[in-house]
C-alpha cells in the first residue's frame, strides 16, 4: 500500500525533472548575468565620478523629486 501511495504522490515525472533542471540552469544563468551587470555598473559609475560628470550626491536632483503625501 505504501509503495502505491508513494508512486501516486511522489513519483518522479521525467517531464517535471527536466523542467526543474532547465529552470535551475536558467536561474544560475540569470544570477551570473546580474553579477556581470553589477560589476559593469560599478565600473561605469567609477569612470563617471573620475571624469567629474557624476557625484554620488548628484544622483537625485531637486527638480525631479516628487513630494510624498503626508500621513494623516
Amino acid at each position: 500500500m505504501a509503495k502505491a501511495l508513494l508512486g501516486y504522490v511522489g513519483g518522479t515525472d521525467p517531464r517535471l525533472a527536466t523542467e526543474v533542471q532547465r529552470l535551475r540552469r536558467r536561474v544560475t544563468d540569470l544570477e551570473a548575468q546580474v553579477l556581470r551587470l553589477q560589476v559593469e555598473n560599478d565600473h561605469l559609475a567609477e569612470a563617471a565620478v573620475e571624469h567629474g560628470r557624476l557625484t554620488l550626491d548628484d544622483t537625485v536632483h531637486a527638480d525631479t523629486h516628487v513630494p510624498q503625501p503626508a500621513l494623516t
